[in-house]
């Protein structure tokens, strides 16, 4: 079976970006769109620095969503102040100007070193966050990996906070000790799940594979 090739329309538009920059600073600008796709976007301008899987915010209208940072041009060069971005909600309408629509093809991408160790899956799960002597925080995990996951929340934890997270598997609470590798303001935290024991990995990898 063939992949997804995601034609991109060239657009430039105006979209505001926010987030969490690389040192932990919060940040909000308005750049220009580059490309878009129904997946993804291309933007240019971008004067943070930002980390590559980073989750940060986009404006365009009265519409936000989130998107997972996947590429970040490098200094010096042509693409600099550029950013490829993953949509994280595809099924929410963000732009008004029609896309083109994707195509099959037969290409298969080589593994390589730099492709993430643990694939994650869309998901929509409960997930109950326990921060050292503060309240119990509720939330949804909207995506999951075998090495974390990212809980949306209003009031985000700071950034290496440890706590222990639960998350409903199905019937099974699987009680997790996590930390927040990456915040992304008004939208939530990415966590890092910490000494996972062989038997909560195996139920996480059995989730995952059914979601999939």
């Amino acid at each position: 079976m063939g992949m997804r090739s995601e034609p991109r329309k060239s657009i430039q538009v105006p979209v505001r970006i926010f987030g969490t920059d690389c040192d932990g600073h919060i940040f909000s600008e308005i750049v220009n769109t580059v490309d878009v796709s129904r997946l993804g976007v291309r933007v240019g301008g971008v004067r943070a620095h930002i980390k590559t899987d980073e989750i940060i915010g986009i404006t365009y209208g009265r519409t936000t969503v989130h998107f997972r940072v996947k590429w970040v041009g490098q200094a010096g060069t042509t693409t600099a102040g550029q950013m490829a971005l993953v949509n994280l909600s595809p099924e929410r309408k963000l732009w008004d100007f029609p896309l083109p629509d994707p195509i099959i093809d037969n290409y298969r991408p080589q593994v390589t070193q730099e492709r993430r160790r643990y694939s994650r899956v869309k998901c929509s799960i409960s997930a109950e966050l326990h921060p050292p002597g503060g309240p119990v925080t509720w939330g949804k995990a909207s995506d999951l990996s075998e090495g974390g996951c990212f809980v949306e929340m209003s009031i985000p934890l700071r950034p290496g906070t440890l706590f222990e997270i639960s998350i409903w598997l199905n019937a099974a609470k699987l009680r997790l000790q996590g930390a927040v590798a990456s915040v992304s303001p008004g939208f939530g935290i990415g966590v890092r799940f910490i000494n996972v024991p062989p038997g909560d990995q195996a139920l996480l990898r059995q989730y995952i594979r059914a979601l999939v």
